[in-house]
């Protein structure tokens, strides 16, 4: 699969799912704008090593361009700013994926709305729900410029699943349930411009951070199994960054269009497989992972 000469977006590229996405999409020729407020000189609140610099970097590593640019999503100036430049430069914008997150230490689990700190979860919906509209606001209108454009809004659980399971506290639950109903809600305004709107959630995806909740590391994963035996469904951020290359690189994809989708369930539909050769599908295990008494919400961490 190709996308040479092909741009993208990936907004929330810092870690986890946009990292992987970020890397996939350079792996397979599209030149990659990748977005976060880690910096090499400045950390966000997260406090964490991974740095969108070092993203860029590991997309360029794969025979394409990766560009990183320091935005705040929330601070709509800097996004109109972000994708003007993307317009100076290349003139046009292929894919947007919205994978703006930030709400790990902001989560209380399975506190009701009035023992959840309130500051916090307000903030969480607004990190989860107002960065992608205003990223969708400012970056539509170049994307539907040409027809064929895609549209991926990352969260956590399929709409089917999200429908009827509770996710944690109503902060989490809403974030979640509102993209994945945002994904459906910009593909009516996008089918008229040939383009096509998607939701997509990993499953449970063996990010930085949860690695580093595992006290494990991508090359001995699978040690965490023994204390956590359903750890072996869960998947590398490249998996999603597959599905990601997959639908934009399918002429047909507009049968997607408003659909909730999972990187397992495509992987199933057009044949890629993880890093190691395996194809899992997490979501297909989740109910009887919870059942068995293991959080399925531990997917959460992006």
């Amino acid at each position: 699969m190709t996308l040479e000469g092909q741009v993208a977006l990936v907004a929330g590229a810092t870690r986890g799912a946009g990292r992987g996405i970020a890397v996939e999409l350079g792996a397979a020729g599209a030149t990659v704008y990748v977005t976060g407020r880690t910096t090499r000189a400045q950390q966000s609140e997260y406090h964490r090593p991974e740095t969108i610099e070092e993203t860029a970097e590991l997309v360029t590593a794969q025979g394409s361009k990766g560009i990183a640019v320091q935005v705040d999503h929330q601070v709509s100036d800097e996004v109109r700013k972000l994708v003007d430049r993307i317009r100076a430069e290349q003139g046009r914008l292929d894919i947007l994926v919205n994978d703006v997150w930030g709400g790990e230490k902001l989560l209380e689990w399975d506190k009701p709305v009035w023992d959840h700190n309130l500051e916090n979860g307000l903030r969480l919906l607004r990190l989860g729900i107002d960065t992608h509209l205003i990223t969708a606001h400012h970056a539509l209108p170049l994307m539907i410029e040409r027809p064929g454009g895609l549209l991926v809004e990352v969260t956590d659980g399929t709409a089917d699943y999200n429908a009827d399971h509770y996710r944690l506290s109503p902060f989490y639950d809403l974030a979640k349930v509102a993209v994945n109903r945002m994904a459906w809600a910009h593909a009516k305004d996008l089918e008229k411009h040939g383009a096509t709107s998607v939701s997509l959630t990993p499953g449970w995806l063996r990010s930085e951070m949860m690695l580093e909740a595992f006290g494990v590391q991508e090359e001995n994963w699978r040690d965490a199994t023994v204390n956590v035996p359903h750890f072996v469904i869960s998947e590398t951020p490249r998996f999603i960054g597959r599905a990601v290359v997959a639908l934009a690189s399918d002429p047909k994809r507009s049968r997607w269009n408003g659909q909730s989708l999972s990187s397992g369930g495509l992987a199933q539909v057009y044949g890629f497989t993880d890093l190691d050769g395996s194809r899992p599908d997490a979501w297909r295990y989740v109910p009887e992972v919870q059942d068995a008494g293991k959080p399925a919400d531990a997917t959460g961490y992006r």
